[in-house]
């Protein structure tokens, strides 16, 4: 059974940091085939993405509103990407979720997501 398990969200002031760790489980290749994306939606909006990085981690890309302030990055050896996110901001809250694919003509897997509040 495919599992994608996100953790490390909460309540942060403005101008903190998180750190968010997504664990996949179950896949038919090994994890570290798959690339990963970041996605975030806010109450009201649309789902949007915040990161991705390719499966070998030697690629990455960023929302314009995050450049600058979040990381994403992958330990293959613990079958782990993480998102690390600086100098947040209000607007930065929303549920995220992390979401794995093998390829682009593949299913596209996602876990159940994790709540980022930053609010004073």
């Amino acid at each position: 059974q495919v599992q994608l398990v996100e953790s490390g969200g909460g309540l942060v002031q403005p101008g903190g940091s998180l750190r968010l760790s997504c664990t996949g489980s179950g896949f038919t290749y090994s994890f570290s085939t798959y690339a990963v994306t970041w996605y975030r939606q806010a109450p009201g909006k649309e789902r949007e993405l915040v990161a991705a990085i390719t499966a070998a981690g030697g690629s990455t890309n960023y929302a314009n509103s995050v450049k600058g302030r979040f990381t994403i990055s992958r330990d293959n050896a613990k079958d782990t990407v993480y998102l690390e996110m600086n100098s947040l901001k209000v607007e930065d809250t929303a549920v995220y979720y992390c979401s794995a694919q093998w390829a682009v003509w593949t299913s596209r897997y996602w876990g159940q997501g994790t709540q980022v509040t930053v609010s004073s």
